[in-house]
């Protein structure tokens, strides 16, 4: 059985960081390399364990501006230079992959990472792997309802009979490797309410993608999610919180660093989804004291952790600390800052003690 202790409580959580592998970029917009961005996500990792952070977390897309497409690989990469920092995906696209090879890929990253690994699986914020994969959007919500319907049954590590419409049926059908202490799956959303109540009723931990607006909307979804996990008879599971930010010396030093890369990612973006130009009004809303972006000094971006965790009631944090085309050192020294200051502080805020594993 899987010991849900490590992904965090209220009175224990854990941090972590998210990255999705964005490209840096030299003085006049060059990216670097996928290659490059690859390894550096890996250097990036290393450093999160050193100091303590708890979950290191890779989303899955398959566009030119990041670099993961295949987490499970990059992150046994991880696994092999870090010991202790838990290693998941933010997200598994699961409507556009295979539930059967998501197991197995995650069970052997499992052994190989002695025990590390986690699935979060979502509909992800893009579509582009549903072409690339032969699938439709028409299919969009009975995909990730079946496809997790499976996973969550394969994860029981029994002989499983299923079945569907997205796929062949399976009949009594065994998954190798086995894990040791079974696979962690949450749910990832963006706000939806049927997918927190499905969450609930599989009893799945959840995270929450808080990319604009502030913490407090989401509030009533956690609400919702404890009252369908009642309802279905679960008990309390972890509720995380994704959402992106920077941490440097100052608060002025850390938005003017983050600004111009968030605002070319989200007008980048943007044009492709029909929005408006990404404004500095914009940013600065959203990192203000209760927005979404966590953005400032220590001090500023413990303090408003502190709240956002206490407002929604959170197991976990896990910043978003690769913002567009912002540069690894930049990156590198938010990891420093967050995970030796930031961190620390937050618990200090809370008065809880660090997750004990």
């Amino acid at each position: 059985m899987v010991d849900l202790s490590r992904l965090g409580s209220p009175e224990r959580p854990t941090f972590g960081l998210d990255t999705f592998g964005d490209l840096e970029k030299d003085e006049d917009g060059t990216p670097v390399h996928h290659a490059v961005a690859l390894r550096q996500v890996v250097e990036e990792a290393v450093l999160a364990d050193s100091i303590g952070l708890d979950f290191f977390g890779v989303g899955e897309h398959h566009r030119p501006d990041f670099a993961i497409s295949a987490p499970d690989v990059l992150l046994a990469a991880i696994a092999g230079r870090t010991r202790r920092i838990q290693l998941g995906t933010s997200v598994t696209v699961l409507s556009s992959d295979e539930p059967v090879r998501v197991f197995e890929r995650f069970a052997t990253l499992d052994a190989v990472s002695r025990g590390r690994a986690e699935i979060t699986a979502g509909r992800g914020s893009f579509t582009e792997s549903f072409p690339l994969f032969g699938l439709s959007l028409e299919d969009y919500e009975v995909l990730f309802a079946e496809k997790l319907q499976l996973l969550v049954a394969l994860l029981e590590e029994k002989p499983v009979s299923w079945q569907g419409t997205v796929r062949p049926p399976l009949e009594e059908v065994e998954l190798f490797p086995k894990t040791e202490q079974g696979l962690a799956l949450w749910v990832g959303d963006g706000g939806t309410p049927e997918s927190v109540v499905r969450a609930a009723s599989y009893g799945l931990p959840l995270v929450v993608a808080v990319i604009g607006g502030s913490p407090e909307r989401f509030v009533p979804l956690v609400e919702l999610y404890h009252r369908a996990l009642e309802h279905y008879g679960h008990p309390l599971r972890p509720v995380s919180m994704h959402s992106p930010g920077h941490v440097a010396a100052t608060d002025e030093e850390a938005r003017e660093q983050m600004f111009p890369y968030q605002s070319d990612s989200f007008t980048r973006i943007g044009r492709e989804r029909g929005w408006g130009p990404y404004t500095r009004e914009q940013f600065d809303a959203n990192a203000g004291p209760t927005g979404s972006i966590f953005v400032g000094s220590p001090e500023t971006v413990a303090q408003k952790i502190a709240w956002a965790m206490r407002t929604v009631g959170l197991s976990r944090f896990q910043l978003k600390y690769a913002v567009g085309g912002l540069p690894h050192e930049l990156r590198m020294e938010s990891i420093r800052l967050y995970g030796t200051r930031v961190v620390p502080r937050v618990r200090e805020l809370l008065g809880v003690e660090p997750a004990d594993f």
